[in-house]
């Protein structure tokens, strides 16, 4: 069995349909003897050129082994489902577990916002408390 790396968007209005959609293809990659090494949903994002009229897809990777079989099935869906925009599949030498640096980029992002916040909250506590004693002396 080889190694592959998906990618596919799906169409912002089908959204919601994205876990079962997860769901279906993982079932047809087990079905298939196949495994998934690593699933990662980037959520929706600004494409960088409209698509069909559409400038937001909602993206999903995932890091598979399967056999041939399996994987025509799996581009078969991809092509015959309105919801799936685009797909990509790249054959990969050996399995990929370690998140992607898109899902680092969103844990540093996220890590980054909530420390600003706190540092900017806590700051503007000590700020209160200044100005609290300055009025009470």
């Amino acid at each position: 069995m080889r190694h592959y790396e998906i990618v596919f968007l799906v169409h912002p209005d089908q959204s919601e349909q994205v876990p079962a959609m997860i769901e279906r293809y993982k079932s047809m990659i087990a079905a298939g003897n196949g495994h998934v090494h690593r699933l990662e949903d980037w959520g929706r994002r600004q494409l960088t050129y409209p698509i069909a009229k559409v400038h937001k897809a909602h993206y999903v990777l995932m890091n598979i082994e399967c056999d041939s079989k399996t994987l025509n099935e799996l581009t078969g869906a991809f092509r015959f489902s309105d919801a799936v925009v685009r797909h990509l599949v790249v054959k990969m030498d050996a399995a990929v577990t370690e998140p992607s640096p898109m899902a680092r980029a969103d844990e540093d992002e996220g890590g980054g916002r909530r420390e600003r916040q706190r540092e900017e909250s806590v700051q503007s506590a000590d700020d209160d408390e200044s100005t609290q004693t300055e009025s009470a002396s």
